[in-house]
């Protein structure tokens, strides 16, 4: 027992001595001191605590080398903190202001990743997934040869599948709701905004079917409009999906409408 209070007694000596030595460098005016001192903690896995330092050596050199290694680690350290705010704003700037680094390609990857982190699920509002999407575009056409484009080609499609389903949930909501002018106006926003989705199919019927709603309820004035638009995509529908388990119900609504539209023109004979 006594072995071990000896070892924990040095350990808490060489810890105190250690953080008095930190802030001393801190509280010093020796920016040479105050960078080494950062790059040992940065080298060593402590970049949250280097930030302190870079950030004084920046705001004294900031246009030196130094200054250039710190802008970045402070970005760095930011990042691994988990301050993925800090980290963006830093690492941003950093490939701003200074463009022609050998880290500019690292720093801005990184800031998008920031910026992928704010990304919320695809129920929310998705304002930070096309800023995140903006970002990672931004980094591959400005490093187009970057072995990290594959990266972030495959992030941009995942954020990409955020929106696609954020928007897809909408239309089968107003289509639940009975919202029909809605559902198809979404569901035609939707077809052409994500030409290629795995949605497409479903989407579609719900566009037959609200439609077939939509003018089942419309006034006199756009009835025939309505009735023959929803004549037009049935055919497109079993066209582009012949085999659809969704035929046999778009088919009854199809007959349905052209029974609609006999009716009608025979009552705006009289």
């Amino acid at each position: 027992m006594k072995k071990y209070s000896i070892a924990f007694t040095l350990l808490v000596v060489l810890l105190v001595s250690s953080c008095s030595s930190y802030n001393r460098v801190l509280k010093a005016d020796d920016y040479g001191a105050k960078f080494d001192l950062a790059n040992e903690l940065y080298d060593n896995d402590d970049e949250v605590k280097a930030v302190a330092l870079y950030e004084q050596v920046y705001q004294r050199m900031p246009k030196s080398p130094e200054g250039e290694v710190s802008y970045f680690r402070i970005g760095k350290g930011y990042y691994v903190g988990g301050d993925t705010y800090m980290a963006g704003y830093y690492l941003g700037m950093f490939a701003k202001r200074f463009p022609t680094s050998p880290k500019a390609e690292e720093a801005l990857f990184l800031s998008a990743l920031c910026g992928v982190a704010e990304s919320p699920t695809s129920s929310l509002d998705q304002d930070a997934t096309e800023l995140a999407i903006g970002d990672l575009q931004q980094f591959v056409d400005r490093f187009p040869n970057s072995a990290l484009v594959d990266s972030s080609n495959q992030i941009i499609d995942r954020l990409r599948f955020k929106l696609e389903q954020k928007e897809y949930d909408a239309v089968k909501l107003y289509a639940k709701t009975e919202n029909y002018r809605a559902a198809v106006s979404s569901s035609i926003t939707f077809m052409d905004d994500f030409t290629r989705t795995k949605f497409r199919e479903e989407v579609f019927f719900i566009l037959v079917e609200n439609s077939y709603h939509l003018s089942k309820n419309s006034v006199s004035s756009k009835k025939m409009e309505r009735i023959d638009d929803t004549i037009e995509r049935y055919r497109t529908f079993v066209i582009e999906f012949p085999d659809s388990k969704y035929r046999n119900l778009a088919k009854r609504y199809f007959e349905q409408t052209v029974k609609d539209k006999e009716i009608f023109i025979e009552e705006n004979k009289k």
